[in-house]
Parts: C-alpha cells; structure tokens; sequence
C-alpha cells in the first residue's frame, strides 16, 4: 500500500474521477430495477385478482381466465429474469469500481479484468433490457380489448342512433 502522501490523496482523487462513470451507472441500473420491480409487483397483484375469478369460472370465461393466468405467470418469469440479469450487472460494476481503488492502491495490472467485468456488466444490463422489452410485448398483446367487447359496443353504439 502506498504511504499516506500527497501523491497517495491525488492518485484517489485520480481513481474517484475514473469510477465516476460506474456509478452514475449504478444509479440508472437502480432507476431501472426500480421499474422492474414496480412492473413485477403489478403483474403479481394481476395475478392475485385472476385467481379467485379463475376458480369460480366456468366455460369460455374460464377459458379466457386460464390463458390470461398463464400470460401472467410467463411474465412473472420473464421479470424475475431481467430482474436477476440487471442485478448481475450491477454487481459486476460494483466490482469494477472495486478493482479500480484496489488496482490502483497495490499497483495491481487488472486492466483487462476491469475491461471484462465492464464487458460482461453491459451484457447482462442489455439482457435485462431485452427481456423487459419481451414482457412489455407481450403485456401490450395481452391488455388488447376483447374483440367480443368491441363487436358489443359496436352493435350498442349502432341501436343509439
């Protein structure tokens, strides 16, 4: 380690600059998870409304409830997924900026380290962003206005006139 120096005060000063990027890039992955997790938390609460509708159904409205539980479970997991992928990177960035302080304070060479980690934190960023573009799909396909609900309004709208 170094001694307690002048240089040693601006060598850290140096490596905060360098770590500033990370952490404004930890702060937007936490803005992030904080929709994912806000998302998650709705598709739950779906799911809980769904649930007793589902076990006192019968028929095509049982059928419908059945489909729509399903989407809801493959969203569910699709949010834990980019959940867990998002939490991954974070990680990793906060390894990177841990390698930084400690590369520089034992003159370690982690160069190509910290260029991995930092690689493999914008994959696993990009995955979580993939599937969360995947579920957002697939809830858009799913709050579609039944056609049955549409003809309804359609012929109702008509008899007004």
């Amino acid at each position: 380690m170094f001694p307690d120096t002048p240089e040693t005060a601006q060598a850290v000063a140096r490596i905060i600059g360098q770590a500033v990027a990370p952490v404004f890039l930890l702060a937007g992955i936490g803005a992030f998870l904080n929709t994912l997790t806000g998302r998650l938390a709705r598709i739950v609460d779906r799911g809980r409304v769904i649930e007793p509708q589902l076990l006192g159904s019968v028929g095509a409205e049982h059928d419908r409830l059945v489909r729509e539980i399903n989407m809801v479970d493959r969203r569910m997991g699709l949010m834990s997924s980019a959940i867990t992928s998002t939490v991954a990177s974070a990680v990793l960035v906060c390894t990177v900026v841990v390698l930084l302080f400690a590369a520089a304070l034992t003159n370690l060479h982690a160069g190509t380290a910290i260029a991995l980690l930092f690689i493999g934190a914008m994959v696993t960023l990009a995955a979580g962003f993939f599937i969360f573009l995947i579920e957002t799909r697939i809830a858009a396909r799913a709050i579609r206005v039944r056609k049955a609900l549409l003809t309804h309004e359609v012929d109702e709208a008509a008899g007004d006139e």
